[in-house]
């Protein structure tokens, strides 16, 4: 038995989120929801140097979503499409379709709209969604407690074509109580993917957490783990803090269910 996934979004991260799918042992990628009507009805997998039929593809604009949910039934969606995205999907959690929305830019009205969804089914919310960034966070959380009078900057270094400070940057502020105006550092050189450090500052020593992403891959791998994590959760919005809490599950309970 797999975890039937539907993906919106195949841009550059996109793409590569379903090739990270295709390839999970215990998922299935069922379809791709995009904005392009290019190659609809064949399968992503096709495009993505598979030989196998696995994610077909389907175009926004010529999609009725007040059926295709009913006929088109999967254990969750992954959004790493836009904000707007949500208002396609709104029907999905009639039929008990989790979610796990990797959007970095909702606007107040499409996120209300997200949590709405929460009422209905299981809802995982994470603007950066790799398990990395997120086990930094929580690791910070724990270091500050431990060294609370400790002197803390944030370094966040993206391609250089990245407009305004990073979003995940200005999260870890919030989490550990900082000023983002002067407790944030923005670096952006050539085409690094995203890397963010944390720096403890103490009389007699440095401590350093840094995580760097290498390839969207780790979107991906991040996703794929959010989604096996909800599978056992009841209606609500949660976070992938909570997914990698140093309080909870060793592994998603859906990879239990399977190996067992």
């Amino acid at each position: 038995m797999k975890m039937k996934v539907g993906l919106f979004g195949f841009g550059k991260t996109g793409s590569m989120v379903a090739q990270e799918i295709i390839k999970d042992d215990y998922c299935e990628l069922s379809w791709v929801m995009r904005k392009s009507s290019v190659n609809m009805g064949g399968y992503a997998s096709h495009l993505l140097g598979f030989s196998h039929d696995e994610g077909e593809l389907f175009s926004i604009e010529d999609t009725d979503f007040d059926t295709f949910f009913k006929f088109h039934r999967v254990d969750v969606i992954i959004d790493f499409s836009t904000a707007s995205a949500v208002d396609f999907y709104q029907k999905a959690a009639i039929y008990g379709i989790r979610i796990v929305s990797a959007i970095s830019d909702y606007d107040e009205l499409h996120l209300q709209q997200l949590t709405r969804l929460g009422k209905q089914t299981a809802v995982l919310y994470s603007p950066n969604i790799t398990l990395g960034i997120n086990f930094l966070i929580e690791a910070s959380k724990v270091l500050q407690r431990i060294v609370p009078h400790a002197d803390i900057e944030i370094i966040e270094e993206h391609f250089r074509d990245k407009k305004g400070v990073s979003g995940t940057a200005l999260r870890i502020a919030e989490h550990l109580g900082l000023n983002k105006d002067t407790h944030v550092n923005s670096i952006r050189v050539g085409g690094i993917v995203g890397k963010h450090e944390l720096v403890f500052g103490l009389p007699d020593q440095t401590i350093r957490i840094t995580h760097e992403s290498i390839s969207r891959s780790a979107f991906g791998q991040g996703a794929i783990y959010a989604a096996k994590w909800l599978m056992d959760k009841d209606k609500g919005v949660y976070t992938m803090e909570e997914a990698v809490s140093f309080n909870g599950p060793q592994k998603p309970h859906f990879q239990e269910a399977v190996d067992s």
